[in-house]
């Protein structure tokens, strides 16, 4: 928590309760479903919920206006969309997954923590019919994979966090794809967050 509290110091008595709350709930499901590597359980706020937040201290300007869908795709256990939904309660976030007992998970924990700004769904993001404002994801499938499977989903951009040679998963997209270079920027997030585990990790940002 004193991680979370150096970045964003500003969170209410609601926020820090809820983010307070969560090594305990993941700690708990984890005993029964390994969505999380017991390895990285030590390391809970700085790998998982820091990590899913460099989303917010990147590119936190364009998801604060209120009333915004977010959609989280291969959200996992619930990873960016649920420590975001915390962070913006003003917005409501879908959380999907493919893997049933991960988005089990994500739901419980959403349920527990009383987010009423989260949705759960078990379904793969191409069978989605409804348009979101942004898709946010974590390390799900390289961009050449992704991108297509979130093609008219969206109507602002993509936020993906991301590990790895970014810069050739790009590279790919802007030939196979017809992406634009111009609508994309890439954020190194040890800008924002001076642990050493973030030296190598990045944010993607790309406009509709």
């Amino acid at each position: 928590m004193e991680q979370i509290l150096k970045y964003f110091p500003w969170l209410d008595a609601l926020g820090k309760e809820r983010f307070a709350a969560l090594e305990a709930l993941y700690a708990d499901w984890n005993s029964k479903i390994n969505v999380i590597s017991r390895k990285d359980m030590e390391n809970f706020y700085e790998h998982h919920v820091l990590h899913s937040l460099a989303i917010a201290a990147a590119y936190g300007s364009v998801l604060e206006p209120a009333g915004q869908t977010i959609l989280d795709v291969g959200t996992g256990g619930g990873f960016p969309g649920i420590p975001l939904a915390i962070l913006y309660p003003q917005n409501k976030f879908t959380l999907c997954d493919s893997i049933g007992k991960k988005i089990k998970v994500a739901g419980s924990v959403a349920e527990a923590l009383k987010l009423d700004n989260v949705t759960a769904i078990n379904a793969r993001a191409e069978s989605l019919r409804q348009r979101y404002d942004w898709v946010v994801s974590r390390a799900v499938a390289s961009l050449d994979k992704f991108l297509p499977w979130v093609r008219g989903k969206y109507t602002k951009g993509i936020i993906c966090l991301k590990g790895g040679d970014v810069e050739s998963e790009l590279e790919v997209c802007f030939s196979r794809h017809m992406l634009d270079p111009k609508k994309v920027m890439v954020s190194d997030i040890s800008l924002f967050f001076k642990e050493d585990w973030f030296e190598t990790k990045k944010v993607v940002f790309i406009a509709q």
